[in-house]
């Protein structure tokens, strides 16, 4: 079974310097229809204006990533993590007991757009990490590539695969589904067919009861890929 969340349907807040859209509820945005799959239970999608971000805030017990479409975000946490993230590269912020951190677009003329991720920890109380992995395009060409996982370049805390494909127009990549697992797919760019399914360019995708995905793309495209328990 597929059930589409259309990228329309979302939640949006437009602010002078930030336009994001809500694939869950998140913050002033309350859908209770839309508040999590399994263990995933943040999808923003954000697009940063030149010269702006996020002050410093806090969060515990969550696994967070952040991955770039377009531009570059710098961050800085309480732990003494202090970076710039591009397209390509994978954060990953285990804000466990507690962490305080910013993200700021440090581009004087170009925004920045972005996906940010939350899944759930296995469990509450980890000590808070910070990871930062880059992956060339050919690592990520042409197939499902794990990139974040308990077991993955980037290590993440939770009972989670996240699989992230470019694929050329009518490329193909299939993803098996083990007995009880479930899938989240979200189209970062292009269109695809999921087995009978068409997705656009913010899309998003729950997969239950399900033991192949088949994913085609009708035109270049990118895609993310949660296997989730």
């Amino acid at each position: 079974m597929v059930q589409v969340r259309p990228s329309e349907e979302r939640g949006r807040n437009k602010l002078s310097w930030l336009d994001t859209r809500f694939t869950f509820s998140f913050d002033q945005y309350y859908d209770p229809e839309h508040m999590q799959f399994r263990a995933l239970r943040v999808l923003n999608e954000d697009i940063v204006a030149p010269g702006q971000g996020f002050g410093m805030h806090p969060h515990r017990d969550m696994e967070i990533l952040t991955w770039i479409l377009e531009g570059a975000l710098e961050h800085r946490d309480s732990m003494g993590s202090s970076a710039v993230i591009r397209p390509g590269e994978l954060q990953h912020m285990s804000a466990g007991t507690g962490v305080m951190h910013s993200e700021f677009n440090p581009s004087p003329k170009d925004p920045v757009h972005l996906l940010q991720i939350w899944l759930l920890p296995e469990r509450k109380g980890l000590k808070p990490e910070y990871d930062q992995v880059a992956f060339r395009d050919n690592d990520l060409r042409g197939g499902l590539h794990l990139v974040a996982g308990p077991k993955a370049p980037v290590t993440i805390h939770q009972d989670a695969n996240l699989y992230i494909a470019r694929l050329d127009e009518g490329a193909k990549v299939e993803h098996s589904l083990a007995k009880g697992r479930h899938a989240w797919a979200q189209i970062a760019r292009g269109s695809v067919r999921l087995n009978s399914t068409d997705l656009k360019a913010g899309d998003g995708a729950a997969i239950s009861n399900e033991t192949e995905i088949l994913v085609e793309a009708q035109k270049p495209s990118e895609v993310l890929l949660f296997d989730l328990a």
